[in-house]
């Protein structure tokens, strides 16, 4: 056992260490968070950790993650189809039509709130 380089985080991991320093009130898109993390296509993968996050502990704001243009795709994995939109608006980000309004001011982009001086 020479040597042995400790293993990498997962994928997941990684996307859920970032979801969790999406502030209250702030969304960003599963894009956003897979070029952060150097995956530029791996948006979908992005998805499917957030499928999985209600299970994860400590807990994982997966409500805070939309598409590219402020759509709650992942509301159905919510337990019913209000409770993404309903945590949202819990937090003050108003939805009309299952999207988030002032999306581009809502916006928190991991690349630029998490780039290190």
């Amino acid at each position: 056992m020479a040597n042995q380089k400790p293993t990498l985080e997962s994928f997941f991991d990684q996307v859920y260490a970032v979801v969790r320093l999406i502030p209250k009130g702030r969304v960003t898109s599963y894009g956003a968070i897979a070029k952060y993390l150097g995956s530029t296509r791996s948006s979908r993968m992005v998805g499917w950790a957030m499928n999985n996050a209600h299970v994860v502990k400590p807990k994982v704001p997966a409500h805070r993650v939309v598409n590219r243009v402020g759509v709650l795709t992942g509301k159905h994995h919510f337990g019913t189809p209000t409770r993404m939109k309903e945590l949202l608006e819990k937090e003050g980000v108003k939805i009309k039509n299952d999207q988030v309004v002032a999306f581009s001011r809502l916006f928190w982009d991991p690349a630029v709130e998490l780039r290190l001086e």
